[in-house]
């Protein structure tokens, strides 16, 4: 099996190679999600394809990054099932700092998680466990989707 079959979730892997590389040296990334192994995972995907990632292993801390760096953050991984916050009210913090936030639901729980959020402005829906190429695809969507700009949307400084 070659590494775009490979199927990733709930274990921890090093894979190389997994999907093509562009120019990706701007866009940062946030990946929220309590598996630390999952996470570290996570990240070394992303940044072996030029991504820059940050991690949060708890909700707090994630919104306290966002609130801080969210200029600078082209899209966020969550995690729906989190200690001491679920995955839609850590959207409603990533909204409430940012109206346009990118976020992407990666994540075990069925669907019908994201439905309400897709509603308040998903930008996609990744199960777990998820193929590399279907990750990739998801960075690629939730990237090169416009913006939606609205009147609650912070001015740009």
């Amino acid at each position: 099996m070659g590494d775009h079959t490979r199927i990733i979730g709930k274990r921890p892997a090093a894979q190389r190679g997994m999907f093509s590389t562009e120019n990706r040296q701007t866009t940062c990334i946030l990946a929220l999600d309590d598996e630390p192994g999952f996470l570290e995972f996570l990240k070394e995907a992303l940044e072996c394809h030029g991504y820059r990632v940050h991690t949060a292993y708890s909700p707090k801390d994630a919104i306290r990054f966002y609130e801080e760096r969210w200029r600078d953050i082209g899209m966020v991984f969550l995690d729906f099932l989190l200690p001491g916050m679920s995955g839609d009210a850590v959207f409603d913090e990533f909204q409430r700092i940012n109206p346009d936030v990118r976020v992407v639901l990666l994540t075990g729980c069925q669907s019908s998680v994201a439905d309400p959020l897709i509603k308040k402005g998903l930008r996609g829906y990744l199960p777990k466990p998820f193929s590399l190429p279907d990750l990739a695809q998801m960075v690629r969507d939730a990237i090169s989707t416009p913006a939606v700009v609205s009147a609650a949307s912070p001015v740009p400084s």
